[in-house]
């Protein structure tokens, strides 16, 4: 059975990745092989799949950002259609990734109607509510597998045929903060703060330098803090490394020990995404924030009318206000270090947060996610080959 996974960005390079070790478990108890290609990642690659082209380096978030991505995606997008017209796969996975998913599921509507199509991590149309988008899911997708309970209201009141199974995160071994320490090199009285500042090359720009920056005011208050700066792509290395330099952090730039690297820490300071809830789930206190471009915020707020309750995933998954997160113009150097450094030093403020994270990890379902998801895309299968066969 031929299976295609479509996806972008470190965060859906690893889900797919997860996603694919438990199809291929779950193939094997059902005595079928399959045959897995993939836009995607080094993880889904090192996972089984065949890459068709890699989309690592190509995320991005706004309007205006997305840009310069346009002209290279346009001709991923025409290789992607030719090889799916050549080779019709049996179902078709979009994992995330909004704007590219949907461009190739309008695709295979078009010249490949009879190829099923399930969407697994439906991009956050739950939280913004924006018909247009969430339409553009509906009508591609013949099966929608939910991660957050919110979202898999929310798509049902909607019209979509949808599964929740959990997050994917839950199935992840993580590691614990003593072996990470003694695995970094780390002795148990160092107050170490961990910066996760980038995965897309846009944040480079408008995230960095704001954590850098209540990074130094940390550093001022506390002189023995020792920061670590986990890789999301081996592109920023030079860039991150000579900020580092230019921001006269005491930092380590930790490459391959990324989970590592957050386990260790006292506290984490990051961009809003997938890695708040891997930092919940090793129960890590943590201060959230994202930033986008001045104009294309402009836009969000003044024309689009964008507004959300909570933008860090921590926050999103019972809606309530779990980690301190700061959006766009709040999330200043300053507002981040005071919520830095209440947490570092007020012990009653992290047993009150892990608190929270204890409330938050029951709502994310029961180990076995990726094993639930895969069944059922292999459900999917089995009605797609009943049907052809009579």
């Amino acid at each position: 059975m031929r299976l295609f996974l479509h996806t972008g960005e470190v965060s859906g390079d690893l889900h797919g990745a997860l996603l694919i070790q438990a199809l291929q478990r779950q193939a094997a108890e059902r005595g079928l092989t399959l045959e897995i290609t993939a836009v995607g990642g080094t993880r889904m690659a090192a996972a089984g799949a065949q890459l068709i082209c890699n989309t690592l380096s190509m995320g991005a978030v706004g309007i205006f950002e997305t840009l310069p991505y346009y002209i290279r995606g346009a001709r991923l997008q025409r290789q992607i259609n030719r090889y799916l017209v050549d080779h019709p796969p049996d179902l078709v996975i979009l994992i995330d990734y909004m704007g590219p998913n949907i461009a190739v599921g309008r695709f295979i509507r078009r010249r490949l109607p009879q190829v099923p199509m399930a969407y697994y991590i439906a991009p956050q149309q739950w939280v913004w509510a924006t018909q247009k988008g969430t339409r553009q899911i509906l009508e591609v997708a013949d099966k929608l597998l939910a991660i957050f309970p919110e979202e898999a209201r929310y798509y049902r009141q909607q019209g979509g045929n949808v599964t929740w199974v959990g997050h994917p995160l839950v199935d992840a071994p993580l590691p614990a903060r003593q072996a990470a320490r003694a695995q970094l090199g780390l002795s148990e009285s160092e107050t170490v703060v961990t910066l996760l500042p980038a995965s897309r090359q846009q944040e480079l720009t408008y995230l960095l330098p704001v954590i850098f920056t209540a990074a130094q005011k940390i550093q001022d208050r506390l002189p023995a803090v020792k920061f670590l700066v986990p890789l999301s792509l081996p592109d920023f290395r030079d860039r991150i490394a000579q900020a580092i330099a230019e921001y006269g952090l005491t930092a380590d730039l930790v490459e391959t020990q990324q989970r590592a690297a957050i386990a260790a820490a006292d506290l984490a300071i990051g961009k809003s995404g997938t890695a708040n809830l891997e930092i919940a789930l090793m129960d890590v206190p943590q201060v959230a924030m994202y930033r986008l471009s001045p104009l294309t915020a402009w836009l969000a707020e003044h024309v689009l009318k964008f507004s959300a309750a909570f933008i860090s995933p921590v926050n999103l998954v019972e809606m309530q206000p779990i980690v301190p997160e700061f959006l766009q113009w709040e999330a200043t150097p300053a507002a981040i270090y005071e919520a830095a450094i209440a947490l570092l030093l007020d012990s009653e403020k992290r047993a009150e947060m892990r608190q929270g994270y204890a409330r938050m990890r029951q709502a994310l379902g029961e180990v076995g996610v990726c094993d639930r998801a895969a069944r059922e895309i292999l459900d999917m299968l089995y009605t797609r080959s009943l049907s052809q066969s009579h």
